[in-house]
């Protein structure tokens, strides 16, 4: 999370300025997370809207206060 919020790795977070952290889901194995990232991948634009809206309707900073960001605007 400190590195995205903080550009340090190029790639889609540091081209398109994207620093929050609005969904995540957890588990235990690490390939049920690379099937459901796939899974996610495929899934069209207002599926992706209406699951994040459906868990943070406000879109808040779920990563707010787990890592300090240097020389971020709120």
């Amino acid at each position: 999370m400190y590195e995205h919020k903080n550009n340090l790795v190029k790639g889609f977070t540091s081209k398109y300025r994207v620093h929050q952290l609005v969904y995540y889901e957890e588990t235990n194995d690490i390939y049920a997370a690379l099937q459901r990232e796939k899974q996610l991948k495929k899934w069209n634009r207002k599926w992706k809207l209406a699951l994040i809206e459906r868990i943070n309707p406000d879109w808040n900073d779920l990563a707010k206060d787990w890592i300090p960001a240097k020389n971020m605007r709120e």
